[in-house]
């Protein structure tokens, strides 16, 4: 079976380690970052280094945001070059970033338009919980994401579980 193309935007404290997992499991991966050195280390290792977000959405199955605030994520998404810009039909995007849940209904709403699902997903664990591949993540979103949780009928809320590739994020005792 093939993996899925996964996208990372976001790669500081927490969005590094993440994405570094992610491409330890063996999925393509391709990242952003607005700080492009950060990407570095990362397309060392065989991640393919986007120039926008939208790059990163017309490359990616599953496109994973982590960003510091609502701002932040709305200007991911929508913004020029943003994933709205290029993202395909059946993608799935995964914000794991703290922000204000009206952002998260007015994205879920633009990415549905575009036949797109989006699945609230926060973490709890910290950069060291990031590190170690142990932290929790509260998921979830529409109806339409069901697929892509684990853990009852969504939405999952706190303590829904991803099926890959963000297992390999979030499972504890990996």
């Amino acid at each position: 079976m093939t993996k899925p193309r996964v996208g990372f935007i976001g790669l500081g404290i927490m969005g590094l380690p993440m994405a570094g997992h992610i491409l330890e499991a063996g999925y393509p991966l391709s990242v952003f970052n607005r700080t492009a050195s950060k990407s570095a280390a990362l397309a060392k290792r065989g991640a393919v280094t986007a120039g926008s977000p939208a790059e990163v959405a017309g490359r990616s199955d599953v496109v994973l945001i982590c960003v510091p605030d609502s701002p932040d994520v709305e200007q991911v998404v929508c913004g020029a070059d943003g994933v709205l810009g290029a993202i395909r039909s059946g993608s799935v995007v995964v914000d794991m970033s703290t922000v204000s849940p009206d952002v998260e209904r007015r994205l879920d709403a633009k990415l549905r338009e575009v036949g797109c699902t989006l699945i609230d997903a926060p973490v709890s664990g910290g950069d060291t919980g990031a590190r170690s591949a142990t932290l929790a993540i509260m998921a979830g979103g529409a109806p339409t994401s069901r697929p892509y949780l684990c853990g009852g009928p969504p939405p999952a809320g706190s303590g829904g579980r991803f099926s890959p590739p963000a297992a390999t994020v979030s499972t504890p005792g990996r």
